[in-house]
Formats: structure tokens, sequence, C-alpha cells
């Protein structure tokens, strides 16, 4: 585990923000998930990152490496001057949302969902003391820790857990971000809560979602697919989305992005060859999914917790 994983830097890190008993708490559930024992696909994963160091001087080789890591999701990196095209164009929505929410800078930083850690190296990237990534997904954290292998940062970490399974975060972050990642949840008040439990009074929570368009105060259950994704619980109109966040203790609510996610920021690539939001909605009327719900639309919510 350690060559995926430095624990040593870690505890140091979770020491440093208050959260001393984490690493002990953590430490079975780290050594379980970062094993051959969770993924079929974890030795080749594993020997794929042991060998990148030796392929720098050789572009091809390490850009094949590289995607045998594949599918990205979300990106772009420039991976030792190879250019991982992801199928997300992550920086847009960055760029988007990085100067509406309180600036990083000396702020200590869980992202919740994190994928390969794409928004965690941006955060840093703009200040962020620590980043804690989170996210259940292995094959996103393989690929955190090959980008980590030549980006050397030793305050950002991405770490195979959902947030259920941490221990106690005694209020500790500053800023908590959960994007794309409420309407997978089945209680989606519940992940509110605990996403408040988080924070320290007056930090804040950056939230992005899929919503539905219309004024009231309503919510809906697909009832198999949603832009052919299966887990998709609950989608609701912005209205509903801001009672479900004041009913669970935030305040100073903000509204700092909608946007309808298009086929240039979200699409199939060599990176990403499965189907993506184009085969997702209906060829005849793009405003709609194939399954007849309103296309992809995202908001961005930022709060405080009192």
């Amino acid at each position: 585990m350690t060559e995926l994983l430095d624990t040593d830097a870690l505890a140091d890190c979770l020491c440093s923000i208050g959260l001393s008993d984490w690493p002990g708490a953590l430490q079975p559930l780290l050594q379980s998930r970062l094993s051959a024992k969770a993924h079929g696909d974890f030795a080749r994963w594993r020997k794929i990152i042991a060998a990148l160091p030796d392929a720098t001087s050789d572009p091809q080789e390490l850009r094949a490496l590289l995607l045998g890591l594949s599918p990205w999701r979300k990106g772009p990196f420039n991976i030792g001057g190879v250019t991982v095209d992801a199928e997300w164009r992550s920086d847009q929505k960055w760029a988007r949302i990085s100067n509406a929410i309180v600036p990083l800078e000396g702020r200590k930083v869980l992202d919740v969902g994190c994928g390969n850690g794409y928004y965690a190296l941006q955060m840093r990237k703009a200040g962020a003391t620590v980043v804690i990534g989170i996210d259940p997904t292995l094959l996103y954290v393989m690929q955190f820790s090959a980008v980590n292998s030549f980006k050397q940062d030793p305050h950002t970490f991405v770490l195979p857990l959902r947030l259920e399974e941490l221990p106690n975060a005694a209020n500790a972050f500053d800023t908590t971000f959960s994007m794309g990642v409420l309407y997978h949840q089945r209680s989606p008040i519940e992940h509110l809560r605990q996403l408040r439990t988080t924070l320290r009074q007056g930090g804040q929570l950056v939230l992005e979602t899929i919503y539905i368009p219309g004024e009231e105060s309503c919510a809906c259950t697909p009832e198999d697919r949603y832009a052919r994704m299966r887990n998709v619980w609950l989608l609701p109109t912005i209205a509903e989305l801001t009672t479900w966040m004041e009913r669970s203790g935030y305040r100073g609510l903000e509204i700092v992005d909608r946007s309808i996610t298009t086929t240039e920021e979200q699409r199939s690539t060599e990176w990403m060859t499965f189907e993506s939001l184009r085969e997702a909605l209906d060829p005849d009327d793009r405003s709609k999914t194939v399954e007849g719900w309103p296309a992809p639309r995202r908001v961005v919510v930022t709060a405080i917790s009192p």
C-alpha cells in the first residue's frame, strides 16, 4: 500500500487539522481497499503505476501506460508531457465556479466524490493547505496515484472511501465540496446533514447537482434510468434543493452557477471510449434525454454552516 499512499504523510496532515484519531481508524479500511482483494484489476493497475517513472523518457510508452488506466472521466491532465483528454472538460466547470467561492488560500478542504482528484489538485493550486478527497471507485484512486507520482503533492490525498465511512469529522474543514454526488444518494437530506458535520462554524459547502427546470418546489425520481444512468434517485428543482439545504441547517445560500451540460464539455474520447452524453440525449430533441427527461442541467450552490 505504501507506494500508492504515503500513510505517514496522510497521518501528519490529518493530525495537523485536528483529526488525530483518523489514521488509526482508517488504517484497516485503507489496507483492505488498496489490495488485490478489492478489485480484479488491482495488480495490473499497480504494475502500471510502478512502471511510470521508467517511462518518462519515452512519451509513447508513457502514453500507453496511462491509457491502461482508462477510462479517464475527469481531466484534462498533462502527465509527464502526455495530455490526457478525459471525458469531462472539468477545467470548464472549475473556471465557472472557482472565482465564485470563498478563496481557498490557507483553507482545509474535503472533496467528497472527488473522482481522480482533478478538482482536488485545482484546490491546492488555489492555495488550500490540505485537500482530502474521497471516492469509492478504486480506479479513480489509482489514476490520482499516477498523476501525483509526477505532481508530488504531499498535501493532497484521494482515499477509497465513502462519506459515511469517515470517522467523526469534528467540524474540521473550512470548505467541503460535493460535486456530482447528491443525485446518487437515496437520502439527499441525510447526505447534506453529513456534509455539514465536516464543516467548522462559518465553513462553506460547495454543492453541485443535476436539477430539473421549474419554479415550483418538487423533486422527481426516474423509474429506471436518467440519461442512461441507473443510480439517479432524486432530481429536484432549484427551489426544492434550497429547501433541502435550509432544512439541513445551512444559511447564506447562493446560486453561483447554472449550466446546461453540452457535448463539448462531456464526450467520448480516446481516453474514455464508452458512450457519453451524446448517446444519452434524444437524437431528435437534444433538450431531452433518451428517456424523455429534461437534458442534464447543473447548478452550483454555496452555503455556510452556522
